[in-house]
């Protein structure tokens, strides 16, 4: 991140921390999203971070979303109707937690110029199976039954948990439709069951990062930490209570067109 000179700017910094913390928590708190792949063109484009430092920020601002989310929004989805689906979380963890770590393993190999264009690539993505996913009439409908159902859950699991790694997000853009269409959820159960599998995923990719000097940057700025993981705890709250008002759906045309603009913002960045 570039170093704050004066008090003013430091302030300019913290506010700009919290508020993109707060909106980015109320998008995760609603649909059940991490939304660390809107937070990180944020940090890239907005705070200067470099792109694995960029990751590896997230990646910690995903934790506490995804951490604070789920239980908020048991008012709606409760934990006995995520328990009940325990055999759909553990399919796609078989396959996710291994995913997380060659992820993350990929992430800190890669030059700097080499990740930018993979991020970019990934956002856009992720931005056309968020509306293909979320549009598809696939709940009560599982595509596949059996050991085809066991088998795509692991390969699904395991191309998320990379991918998340690699991005430092929580994966539930690419959860929740892969819950939908592979196991017939309905979208607000996805969404929970999409946290509950991010949860672990994403700290067995974090455990990874952890062994590269990189992490550091954690620590050279913590007081940013902090004030986001704050913007975002409130954030979640906030779309934790809107979840039963507000159909998420209403929300993916324009969430497909931001990771588009970041993506183009991203490719081009130096």
């Amino acid at each position: 991140m570039a170093s704050v000179t004066s008090e003013p700017a430091a302030r300019e910094a913290g506010i700009g921390a919290f508020a993109g913390g707060m909106a980015i928590g109320t998008l995760g708190g609603l649909i059940g999203l991490g939304g660390a792949e809107f937070r990180l063109p944020l940090l890239i484009g907005l705070f200067r971070f470099g792109p694995l430092e960029a990751v590896i920020v997230n990646k910690a601002m995903s934790l506490i979303v995804v951490a604070t989310a789920l239980p908020l929004r048991t008012g709606t989805i409760s934990f006995a109707a995520i328990a009940d689906h325990w055999t759909v979380i553990v399919n796609l963890l078989a396959g996710s937690l291994l995913g997380a770590w060659v992820g993350a393993s990929w992430a800190t190999r890669l030059r700097s110029g080499t990740l930018y264009r993979v991020i970019a690539v990934l956002l856009v993505a992720i931005a056309g199976i968020l509306l293909i996913g979320h549009n598809a009439q696939g709940a009560g409908h599982a595509l596949l039954t059996g050991p085809a159902q066991m088998v795509a859950g692991v390969v699904a699991g395991f191309a998320i948990g990379a991918v998340a790694s690699l991005l430092g997000v929580a994966g539930g853009e690419l959860l929740i439709p892969a819950l939908i269409l592979l196991f017939g959820a309905d979208v607000k159960l996805a969404g929970s069951l999409s946290l509950a599998i991010s949860l672990p995923t994403m700290l067995v990719g974090f455990a990874r990062y952890s062994r590269d000097s990189t992490f550091a940057v954690l620590l050279r700025n913590r007081w940013f930490v902090v004030v986001m993981a704050a913007g975002s705890i409130a954030g979640s709250f906030i779309g934790a209570t809107l979840l039963g008002i507000v159909p998420g759906d209403l929300l993916l045309p324009a969430l497909a067109a931001i990771l588009l603009m970041s993506a183009v913002k991203i490719w081009r960045h130096r």
